[in-house]
């Protein structure tokens, strides 16, 4: 059997050359996908920055922990603990403190990510002047970098200051250091500080001045997780700005890296294996002469194995090859896109290369054993007469496959419906769910494509007639042809389709629910001056929006945080139309709270035990229950249940007969010294509202969807080709009787053109049914969570999908035309 299957990989190569670069090139993507995915598990080790070489350092209590009958579950408080006063007092004993503030900063000129410090801090990074002195007044500031100089001038939200000094930029921060006492009144709170005392005298003051008694220090020296914790060594990297955003850089390429290589494989295996049954496929006549002669149907399967590891084998260790060598260029383009950090490279793991490996070894024999099968068992003579003819080109387990996975589509769908409709609207589902649809459709296209052909395929003349008759008798051929297309044309109308409904959803959201005249928003929290200043104005109604946070616990085993905006009731009522399915919104108070559906608990009048950001567990009445929308109806609560909450958008509302125009005049003079931007109604709708309708608004998400699309355009014109050139060897006898009946190169490439049109519709039209199934249980969820869904299909990217297809078909079709008809003049029939 090895004998017989190198001489007919020999003989057939240009068969086995599709199938062959089909599987390299997605054994290469899953492994350039697998060495992304498996370099985004861990970060590099962070040294401690800003606190490089302070002794201890003090944080207050930054940590919630709840216990449960199934464990102690924890969450990051929103609003981190400030360290009791008796406990500095003590601390002052053993050594000197220096208390430590960060506050962001806004000034013209400067980069948008300034922090303003205290001068006192700076030694610990450490930073030293490279020019000038340090800050003496409270208009006095210290640079970091080159961005301004000594005798510099910068107007600020807090003021105009003047630099007095720079020192030597460090590359985690860009800061502004102020005198103690200034940084102190832009900044009241503080949480952590360092101390200059032993670690283990730290530790039992610390112990003993008011923190949990059932502390325990952890093995890196970091202390606990409850009330303040003594951090020293590598822990003193918890005291830096964001300490997890590695962790979330790493959340972010796990996501996307993630969502795109499971797309990527679905797409890969997909094609590989439509691939290696047709290749199998177009020997029918080849194995009907080899059961005439003898061949008993093991020894066919056998053969076809033995080709189809042969071909497996090579084309996987080459994708494997060029995986690894495209990897790196991956890597460097998303840090360059700013979607990973500056860290990010690809390591050194080897089990990438061994899962793409053997899923193309597997799949190539998967599909050329699946599809052997039915020409093993089949008579010779039904073999000889099947040759040039689908007869059945839909068999029997491939319409029970088909129909069971269409069956189940709908049965999880459904479900779906009924028990958490919310759960179509999460990434994960909308991105996986269409995989199933299309798996279902594909395997059921070889019955669809005759009925759809005689639609779509209305050229006149002979031409048509051809068209028709070629693309309906060479089913196998077409289905082979039309499922890239269907796979590119289903991703792209589902994924964009959803996010087109979600934005749509999220964007008369918001048009509802703003009624105020005007939005002030600010990149750093409103001063409480600025805010009593803007409550003067008359005829104005204020209503200052604080972003802040609660927990809660479910069913006594999931700790669950909730994003909440503090603000006054009635300010609310008057600037806010909240989308109620129970409950006032003035019946909001200090003893209430108003929740959404999603909430376990969600009557008005129950309560519901809560920790607020800061930790505290209240006990809270519910006053009002919104529905769960599109998911940014979060929660409401009264000021004093958002503990030093930062103030960073204000809703104005006009009364009475005051001109809008002199408001906004008033609004933007008393809010000039605080950097803030006026914004009209329609202005703040338009500018919350996404960036384009079918663009997802998280960056991460958009750039996955770009690159899963693009993967998948880039197979379908690869596997378009690989299959015009395999079926283009079948069609040199065709396309000779066509010449000697007198037909002109020119009509052949007419026909040709046009067959790919045709089966480019064809396509189109079995992804646009799939586009239509995913789409429709994503309005039906839309409507059950009391959103307004867009029906409405994202045609512009379809249609931009569906030319790219065309144009990549007709780009594969013309050259085996003209390849067949060179062969023909020197091989006439």
């Amino acid at each position: 059997m090895l004998s017989i299957a190198l001489r007919t990989l020999r003989t057939r190569w240009a068969t086995f050359t599709g199938s062959f670069v089909a599987l390299a090139l997605g054994v290469c993507l899953l492994t350039v996908m697998g060495l992304a995915l498996a370099s985004s598990f861990d970060a590099p080790e962070r040294r401690p920055e800003r606190f490089a070489t302070a002794e201890v350092v003090v944080q207050g209590q930054d940590t919630l922990r709840v216990s449960t009958p199934s464990g102690v579950r924890t969450e990051k408080l929103a609003s981190p603990r400030p360290i009791p006063k008796r406990t500095i007092a003590a601390l002052r004993k053993l050594g000197p403190v220096t208390e430590d503030r960060s506050f962001a900063v806004r000034a013209k000129g400067a980069p948008q990510d300034l922090l303003g410090h205290p001068w006192s801090t700076a030694r610990f990074a450490p930073y030293e002047l490279a020019t000038g002195r340090a800050p003496r007044t409270a208009d006095e500031v210290v640079a970091t970098g080159t961005w301004t100089s000594v005798g510099h001038h910068l107007r600020t939200t807090s003021g105009t200051l003047k630099v007095v000094g720079t020192v030597h930029e460090l590359p985690f921060e860009n800061a502004l250091f102020y005198t103690d006492a200034q940084a102190a009144r832009l900044a009241p709170v503080s949480t952590q500080l360092v101390v200059g005392a032993a670690a283990a005298e730290v530790r039992r003051v610390v112990n003993g001045g008011g923190a949990s008694p059932t502390q325990g220090e952890h093995a890196d020296g970091s202390g606990t997780d409850t009330g303040p914790r003594v951090l020293t060594g590598d822990a003193r990297l918890l005291a830096d700005a964001d300490p997890d955003r590695d962790s979330a850089a790493l959340t972010t390429l796990n996501a996307l890296f993630g969502t795109a290589g499971g797309v990527t494989g679905f797409v890969s295996v997909f094609v590989v294996a439509s691939t290696f049954a047709f290749a199998v496929a177009q020997r029918r006549r080849e194995f009907g002469l080899l059961r005439t002669v003898g061949a008993t149907p093991g020894q066919i399967r056998r053969t076809v194995c033995a080709e189809a590891l042969l071909i497996g084998a090579l084309a996987s260790a080459a994708g494997c090859a060029l995986g690894g060598y495209a990897a790196p260029h991956l890597a460097s383009r998303v840090v360059d896109g700013g979607l990973a950090p500056v860290w990010f490279r690809i390591g050194g793991a080897t089990w990438p290369y061994h899962l793409a490996f053997w899923t193309g070894l597997l799949v190539s024999l998967c599909g050329a054993a699946t599809a052997s099968w039915r020409a093993g068992r089949t008579p010779p003579t039904q073999a000889l007469r099947e040759a040039s003819v689908d007869g059945v080109p839909l068999p029997r387990g491939r319409l029970l496959a088909g129909t069971a996975l269409l069956l189940t589509a709908a049965a999880t769908l459904t479900l779906a419906l009924v028990t958490d409709p919310g759960d179509l609207l999460h990434r994960k589902t909308y991105v996986s769910r269409p995989m199933l649809l299309i798996t279902a459709v594909a395997l059921l296209s070889p019955a669809l494509i005759r009925p759809l052909v005689r639609l779509t395929a209305r050229f006149p003349g002979p031409i048509g007639m051809l068209v028709r008759e070629n693309t309906a008798t060479a089913a196998r051929r077409t289905a082979s042809l039309a499922a890239p297309i269907l796979i590119t044309v289903a991703l792209t109308g589902s994924l964009l389709g959803t996010t087109a409904a979600l934005n749509a959803a999220r964007s008369a959201e918001a048009r509802s629910r703003t009624t105020a005249d005007f939005v002030l928003t600010s990149p750093v929290p409103f001063a409480d001056t600025t805010v009593d200043r803007l409550r003067a104005i008359p005829d104005t109604v204020i209503s200052p929006i604080a972003s802040s946070a609660v927990y809660t616990l479910e069913d006594d085993v999931a700790l669950m945080k909730s994003e909440a905006r503090a603000t006054d009731p009635r300010a609310l009522a008057a600037t806010t139309r909240l989308p109620l399915t129970a409950g006032r919104v003035t019946a909001l108070d200090d003893d209430s709270i108003i929740v959404n559906e999603e909430w376990q608990t969600h009557t008005v009048g129950h309560r519901v035990t809560v920790w607020l950001a800061d930790g505290t567990r209240k006990s809270l009445r519910i006053a009002a229950v919104m529905p769960t929308g599109t998911g940014d109806n979060g929660v409401y609560v009264t000021p004093a249940n958002a503990p030093r909450a930062p103030v960073r958008r204000i809703d104005v509302t006009v009364r009475g007969d005051t001109d809008p125009a002199q408001a906004a005049a008033t609004l933007r003079r008393l809010a000039a010294g605080s950097g803030a931007e006026l914004l009209t109604r329609q202005e703040w709708v338009r500018r919350t509202a996404p960036a384009g309708a079918w663009s997802p608004t998280d960056r991460a998400t958009r750039l996955g969807f770009l690159l899963v699309l693009g993967i998948a355009l880039l197979y379908t014109g690869i596997s378009v080709a690989n299959t015009q050139l395999m079926a283009a060897a079948d069609r040199r006898r065709e396309l000779t009787a066509l010449r000697l009946a007198g037909a002109t190169r020119a009509q052949l490439v007419r026909l040709t053109t046009a067959e790919a049109l045709t089966t480019v519709a064809l396509g189109t039209i079995l992804g646009l049914l799939v586009t239509a199934l995913n789409l429709i249980p994503v309005w039906t969820a839309l409507t059950l969570q009391s959103a307004s869904p867009s029906l409405a299909l994202p045609w512009q990217p379809l249609a931009t999908t569906t030319t790219a297809c065309a144009l990549l078909a007709i780009a594969a079709a013309l050259p085996s035309t003209a390849l067949a008809l060179r062969r023909n003049a020197r091989r006439p029939l």
